[in-house]
């Protein structure tokens, strides 16, 4: 019976590991995702958002501005009101400056 119970424990601490683990890397942090340092992929994990917006929100961000705020995605071609109402509370702008150069703002 003492085996048994052994055995139990082991298994359960190994799938609570492996649970822990494959946690993705923009939860850990906040359970949002930072539009400003975002990958294409995590991008498209947002309703609404495919690769051709996220790919747009990542132009944005490297030759127009880095996000301010939140608000500021609606900038981007394919963000509307109705998608940024659907994503708003899964997304975040970070702490500017901390890792981010400021980007100057193309002209004409």
């Amino acid at each position: 019976m003492k085996r048994h119970v052994r055995r139990v424990r082991v298994l359960s601490l190994v799938v609570l590991a492996m649970a822990v683990l494959t946690v993705p890397v923009w939860a850990l942090d906040t359970g949002k995702i930072n539009i400003n340092t975002a990958s294409e992929s995590e991008l498209t994990q947002l309703t609404g958002v495919g690769p051709k917006t996220a790919a747009s929100i990542i132009t944005y961000r490297e030759e127009i501005s880095p996000f301010q705020t939140i608000e500021d995605l609606m900038k981007v071609k394919g963000i509307g009101e109705k998608t940024f109402e659907k994503i708003k509370d899964r997304i975040t702008v970070g702490e500017i400056g901390k890792g981010m150069a400021p980007v100057s703002k193309k002209k004409g």
